[in-house]
C-alpha cells in the first residue's frame, strides 16, 4: 500500500474513532496510569482483551475526544511520548491508533 493509501486509511479510522467518542462511547478514563504497575496492568488488558479490536482499545485505553487534566497537568495526545506529530498517530504498540492532538488516554506519558 502506498503512503497515500495508508494515510487515507488512518484518516478514515481517525474519523470513525471521533464519531464513536462523540456519540458517547463509555471509556475507562479513570484511574489514570500513574504508576508502572498501573501501566502494566492496562497494557496486559489491552493485549489480552482488545487485540485488534479498536473499540476495546478505546475503552480500555480510556480515550476521550478532549484533553484530560490531572493535578494541573494537561494530558493531550500531542504531548505524549507515543504521539507521532506529523502522522497524528499513537505508536504505543498495544494501541497503534490514529488520534487527534487534543484527545487523551489514560496511558499518557511525558
Amino acid at each position: 500500500m502506498s503512503d497515500i493509501g495508508a494515510t487515507r486509511d488512518e484518516d478514515n479510522l481517525r474519523e470513525e474513532i471521533a464519531q464513536k467518542l462523540k456519540a458517547g462511547l463509555k471509556t475507562e478514563v479513570f484511574p489514570r496510569a500513574e504508576t508502572s504497575a498501573a501501566v502494566n496492568a492496562i497494557i496486559m488488558r489491552l493485549r489480552e482483551e482488545a487485540g485488534a479490536n479498536v473499540e476495546k482499545k478505546l475503552v480500555i485505553g480510556g480515550f476521550t475526544d478532549h484533553t484530560i487534566e490531572v493535578e494541573d497537568i494537561e494530558q493531550p495526545c500531542e504531548t505524549c511520548m507515543y504521539y507521532l506529530v506529523h502522522r497524528k498517530f499513537c505508536e504505543l504498540p498495544e494501541l497503534m491508533l490514529p488520534v487527534e492532538p487534543e484527545w487523551s488516554c489514560r496511558l499518557w506519558r511525558i
